[in-house]
């Protein structure tokens, strides 16, 4: 009986999301501790990967379950007993045994959050904090973004994929509630690449790039040398099938 579960987590409080040698304080080595106890020999499957101090509002797991756990609800209860309150399980649902977790996905979408108020310790964990934000240069620069692009500029050392080349549907950027929202829709992402993306964006509000130098790093003309945008303003959104 496979098992299709919806997840949050707060990420400020694992090395990751991915089972690492050097540490059990993954998201997923925890999830597979608390599995293990209550009888789960398979192993679990993610959506995707996300890096330290990288949230989730809605990522995916998939896994095997024993038959005697058909009671999904009381399986559901179980776990967010046993497990930390930086991870919680908001739904579980049978599924189809053909259904992966990450292969059966065709969409991704992540947000990054960003505040230009005086920053406060209650949310730094949560939110980028910036002193000023140029919303309009930055509207128009993140939709250069869309489409199909090889995105090699926009990626980390260290990506196991050999395939660079991605489709972004939806790039665009608004305020909510007094807080800026850039959103990113797509097949997939590389490794670090919506921090680079962000990073690059945050370069073009300061004015130390363009929209120009964007183009010609998409074409992979020029490569410029800037920081990533901080970890923490990150969120995995939405896993689409």
């Amino acid at each position: 009986m496979r098992l299709k579960i919806t997840l949050s987590y707060n990420g400020a409080k694992f090395s990751g999301s991915q089972i690492q040698k050097h540490t059990s304080n993954t998201v997923n080595g925890v999830l597979k501790k608390v599995f293990e106890s209550l009888g789960f020999t398979q192993t679990l499957q993610a959506s995707g990967r996300t890096d330290s101090g990288v949230h989730a509002s809605a990522q995916v797991i998939h896994i095997d379950a024993p038959q005697h756990w058909e009671d999904t609800d009381k399986l559901q209860e179980l776990l967010n007993h046993k497990l930390p309150s930086s991870i919680h399980i908001k739904e579980i649902k049978t599924v189809d045994e053909n259904f992966h977790a990450r292969y059966s996905a065709n969409k991704r979408v992540y947000r990054y959050i960003i505040s230009t108020t005086m920053s406060s310790p209650f949310e730094d964990d949560f939110i980028t904090f910036l002193k000023s934000f140029d919303l309009k240069k930055v509207q128009r620069a993140i939709k250069l973004f869309e489409g199909e692009h090889d995105f090699e500029y926009f990626k980390k050392n260290g990506s196991a994929s050999t395939n660079y080349v991605r489709v972004i549907y939806n790039a665009f950027a608004y305020q909510h509630k007094g807080k800026i929202i850039l959103h990113f829709e797509a097949n997939g992402f590389l490794y670090a690449q919506i921090r680079l993306m962000v990073g690059f964006l945050l370069q073009i509000s300061e004015g130390k790039l363009s929209e120009e130098d964007l183009r010609s790093q998409l074409s992979k003309n020029e490569h410029f040398k800037y920081l990533p945008a901080p970890h923490n303003g990150l969120y995995l959104a939405k896993i689409k099938y």
